[in-house]
């Protein structure tokens, strides 16, 4: 029985890694144990990232949906306790887009708000 020698698995994974680690300073990119180590630390940096990026996107649509409500004269909570009494199902990503981008329609939605919760 002949033995198995492992280095064909082991170059295709070195060149995976290697790869990956293009781009990156000195032995990181050339060597393989520093590129393996530094390659782990940007994938889980990159998964965190991904995470991160909700968070700041969702904090960006408020920012700006507040903004256009307190420019109609509510204020952003009111404005979202309006919608839902309102029973209008828009999500934050449209809101913020209105807000900037069709400040009349924006108007309209903040005057109809209002009127449902004065009513």
């Amino acid at each position: 029985m002949a033995r198995v020698k492992g280095a064909i698995n082991a170059r295709k994974k070195h060149k995976k890694i290697l790869k990956l680690a293009k781009g990156f300073r000195g032995a990181r990119s050339k060597l393989f144990r520093p590129a393996n180590q530094f390659v782990m630390k940007a994938l889980s940096h990159a998964y965190v990232g991904r995470k991160l990026k909700k968070r700041d996107f969702r904090k960006l649509w408020i920012t700006r949906i507040n903004a256009g409500a307190r420019a109609n004269g509510l204020s952003y909570s009111r404005f979202i306790n309006g919608l839902k009494t309102s029973g209008i199902q828009m999500n934050r990503k449209v809101l913020a887009d209105m807000a900037v981008n069709d400040k009349e329609g924006f108007a309209q939605l903040v005057e109809t708000v209002k009127q449902k919760l004065n009513a």
